[in-house]
């Protein structure tokens, strides 16, 4: 399999353009600056993930918003200046967000050819102001989709899209995720690439019961587990949260922890991106601030050390903030080591 080259190790911006907690120009201005993305760059990264929600950059009937672009812009500089590479993530469009709630009746979506129609000309104004960044800026399409009902509809979509972004830069990276909220298990679900410079996608935080545990915005999740731990009670939590499908992967390995597990269940999609001579990327993964943090140390030695293996691509969710942050008080004791594996995993 073809490795990422330039996006091996980076951590997510979360917070700052998409899911953010105000709109004020203080909290925009500050919440990620030029020293922040020079610490990435010291720490040994190689990319950060810039998550973006359509309505930082776009008003709703489309027009720009430059304070929202010159942000963009800003850290593309920083990044320039630093030897950074970026994953610009469109994290919500106009009509369509994963998020639960986030827009009314998101699966409109795939249904709405205007909703789809503005979609499209949201990436046609930002491949039109990036695309001549393409040497430092790898382009996600969307970052989740939910329902597996529109897995081929959502191909059908994704195809305009990189038409669009082609017909402006041919050379420019593309990154594509599928349903299931880009589950590792629907990467086989992808079309072929269309070319060899788009990226198969996913996003793991598996076993969810144990990432997730006690997560305000998953029912069920109010409990403790630790890693690695018992079979038996991370099936039952997985199927609590209505992860039948991880749970009945984890009774089948008979295990819930080690790199053996994450290369497991990795398998089907590096096999589907050897067959179709892609590049894989993990555009998420990482740990709430609620799991023991030595417990969190060993998940994702374990999951950095499967991504090493194959030449996976990966950002860490979250740099700051965001209930996963790296540099927040819970990664204190351990920040220096899970840096360390994710630089060290990536060179062995």
């Amino acid at each position: 399999m073809r490795k990422f080259n330039g996006y091996q190790r980076g951590v997510n911006l979360g917070g700052w353009l998409s899911q953010r907690i105000s709109t004020e120009p203080e909290y925009m201005d500050s919440f990620i600056t030029e020293d922040d993305v020079k610490r990435i760059a010291g720490w040994g990264f190689d990319h950060v993930r810039l998550p973006v929600d359509y309505d930082v950059i776009e008003e709703d009937d489309g027009r720009p918003v430059e304070s929202g672009h010159k942000h963009i812009e800003d850290c593309i500089s920083w990044c320039r200046k630093y030897g950074l590479n970026i994953v610009l993530d469109l994290h919500k469009s106009y009509g369509y967000m994963f998020d639960k709630g986030a827009v009314p009746d998101a699966d409109r979506f795939f249904t709405d050819q205007a909703l789809q129609d503005r979609f499209i000309l949201t990436w046609e104004n930002l491949i039109s102001r990036y695309g001549s960044d393409h040497d430092i800026i790898a382009f996600e399409l969307l970052n989740e989709v939910v329902n597996p009902l529109y897995t081929e509809k959502w191909n059908d979509i994704a195809d305009r899209a990189i038409d669009i972004i082609r017909s402006h830069e041919k050379d420019a990276i593309i990154i594509l995720g599928g349903v299931r909220n880009n589950s590792v298990l629907s990467v086989p679900s992808l079309r072929r690439p269309r070319d060899s410079r788009i990226v198969y996608n996913f996003h793991c935080y598996e076993p969810l019961c144990f990432t997730h545990q006690k997560a305000y915005w998953v029912d069920n999740s109010d409990f403790d587990l630790t890693y690695p731990g018992e079979l038996s009670e991370y099936i039952e939590k997985s199927r609590l949260l209505g992860e039948d499908d991880i749970a009945d992967v984890i009774e089948k390995l008979g295990q819930t922890s080690g790199v053996e597990f994450f290369e497991k269940i990795f398998a089907p999609a590096i096999d589907y991106a050897k067959k179709m001579d892609a590049m894989l990327y993990c555009g998420e993964y990482g740990v709430i601030d609620r799991a023991p943090a030595a417990d969190a140390m060993r998940w994702i030695s374990d999951i950095n050390e499967a991504f090493a293996k194959y030449g996976i691509g990966r950002a860490l969710w979250n740099y700051k903030e965001k209930d996963f942050g790296l540099i927040d008080r819970h990664y204190d004791g351990i920040r220096d080591d899970v840096i360390k594996t994710m630089v060290i995993s990536n060179e062995s």
